[in-house]
């Protein structure tokens, strides 16, 4: 039935969990399967008069998001190969992951996203919501989600 699978993926223990469970799924169904991280944007923050206080560079900052990137997206490659599941990685950077992640879907032509359940708490969760949820809730492509 499903024969590409996008799998975000941020690296959390919950995450890793999904992920294995993913891996799982896709083995079953005969799917491929594109692990996806969200790069974040870097942060602007001023001070008084314009005084930049983040002592950290643009570039430094997306070399720091690359990096974590990498890991993350190795660890979904090593899972894949132990697996003998097909495995493509990709991240984005975005501040706002549900689009990133419904784009990435979109792109590589995945008909299905499996993810994990990163549900909020308290008032929390009723003002915010989650990145699960709005993905739910945008999403022209079926979500899987993982408890």
């Amino acid at each position: 039935m499903f024969k590409h699978i996008l799998v975000p993926t941020d690296g959390s223990q919950l995450s890793q969990d999904a992920v294995r469970r993913a891996i799982s799924f896709a083995k079953e169904a005969g799917a491929r399967v594109t692990a996806f991280f969200a790069k974040p944007e870097y942060p602007v923050t001023y001070f008084g008069e314009g005084a930049l206080i983040d002592p950290t560079t643009p570039e430094k900052f997306a070399e720091m998001a690359d990096q974590q990137a990498e890991e993350v997206l190795d660890f979904v490659t090593a899972e894949c190969k132990t697996a003998g599941v097909d495995c493509q990685v990709t991240s984005a950077t975005s501040d706002i992951p549900y689009e990133a992640i419904i784009e990435a879907a979109e792109k590589s032509g995945c008909d299905l996203i499996f993810m994990a359940s990163h549900g909020r708490k308290g008032i929390s969760g009723l003002l915010l919501g989650s990145e699960t949820n709005k993905v739910l809730t945008h999403s022209k492509i079926p979500v899987l989600v993982y408890r």
